[in-house]
């Protein structure tokens, strides 16, 4: 069972005199009246109510750009997301996104209904009921229908995916009892489902007999490794997320790939994957497996990449807009045509916000930009 989190009186102490999590955050740069730092003042108080019922735990990215900075290592998005439980329960609520559509279908999902969520997949490669590799495709069925007007279908994601591990000679399981991973539920508060996806998932993979848990989501992928173990206890089975797994096996892989036009791209590093996951250079040696593709990197990249605006499908403003026009025209100055991330929700929000500029770039996911490099036989 998880533990709460609490915080030492030395971290409490040298917070009370910095300030770097607060200089460091993107959504103080939008909203000066945000501050990690006064969020943990409020919290240290005996009476810690007015941080509960403040509609600023919820603006909260999440994003970890202020731990990463932090000196005493305090992990502000854990302390964050542990308040918005408390702060649930006193009947203090985010705004959702896309009129809580999202948030329903993770809530459906906690009852025993059936699901068609391998349908894309029949058209698009092979794969089995048991095996050793379970392919997790996550909420990428759900995106793909609420953000077609956006032009673009999430589940190309899980189509190059399949494809690519087909001519690397793996049949992954992809299951239609498959759940929502619980990220958002977990990030919005509402602990109660989040378990219940957590412990339906653990054993629908379990029942295939897989080895290995293959993530192309970072949420999905974060949530397994980080959160899983604390809820539903230790996992019997291996959690690795596509890029790592790609960048170690597909260069020895018998794959062959063709060459197109040189191309200049960008990579956005996902929070999820990067900040709080730790990996970074997967991606990018995915990338430079092509001759042709010349990486160049923005002026924040890495740990110290732009959040790209929102998280859990909440709050989305006019400070997270803000953020995503910020980034792109930081992808625009490298001079890069494509902007490759490894994040399906980077690539809505980034999509969504290039909607409103007039500019020449193309946003896309690592899979389709490796699929489309795949030599079709």
């Amino acid at each position: 069972m998880k533990q709460k989190m609490k915080l030492t009186k030395t971290q409490i102490d040298y917070c009370m005199e910095c300030g770097i999590c607060t200089g460091s955050c993107p959504i103080s740069r939008e909203l000066p009246t945000f501050s990690p730092r006064q969020m943990i003042r409020q919290s240290t108080m005996k009476q810690d109510g007015g941080l509960l019922q403040s509609p600023e735990l919820w603006a909260c990215l999440s994003c970890a750009r202020c731990s990463e900075r932090c000196p005493v290592d305090i992990d502000f998005p854990e302390f964050i997301r542990s308040h918005r439980e408390k702060a649930r329960k006193t009947g203090n609520f985010p705004r959702e996104s896309h009129h809580g559509v999202l948030q329903l279908a993770a809530s459906l999902q906690t009852h025993n209904i059936k699901q068609q969520r391998t349908g894309w997949a029949e058209s698009a490669g092979v794969f089995k009921d048991k095996g050793d590799y379970f392919y997790f495709v996550g909420c990428l069925p759900f995106f793909d229908i609420t953000f077609r007007y956006l032009g673009l279908s999430p589940l190309n994601i899980a189509r190059s995916v399949l494809r690519l591990l087909n001519k690397m000679g793996i049949e992954p399981v992809i299951s239609n009892d498959e759940r929502c991973c619980g990220h958002d539920a977990l990030w919005c508060g509402n602990e109660t489902t989040f378990k219940k996806l957590a412990e339906w998932n653990l054993k629908t993979i379990k029942a295939t007999g897989a080895k290995r848990v293959l993530f192309s989501c970072p949420e999905g992928y974060f949530t397994f490794k980080e959160h899983y173990p604390k809820y539903v206890g230790e996992l019997p089975f291996e959690v690795l997320h596509m890029t790592e797994f790609l960048a170690r096996e597909l260069p020895n892989a018998e794959v062959s790939f063709q060459p197109l036009s040189k191309d200049v791209v960008t990579y956005q590093d996902p929070c999820r994957l990067g900040r709080c996951s730790g990996i970074y250079e997967p991606p990018r040696r995915l990338l430079q497996l092509f001759p042709e593709t010349q990486l160049i990197e923005m002026e924040r990249n890495r740990e110290n990449g732009l959040c790209c605006g929102t998280s859990a499908w909440m709050e989305c403003s006019s400070c997270s807009k803000a953020m995503q026009v910020e980034r792109l025209q930081e992808a625009i100055q490298t001079g890069a045509q494509t902007l490759v991330t490894a994040c399906p929700k980077c690539q809505i929000h980034l999509m969504c916000a290039l909607g409103t500029m007039d500019q020449d770039l193309k946003v896309t996911d690592i899979y389709t930009y490796l699929d489309e490099r795949l030599k079709k036989e």
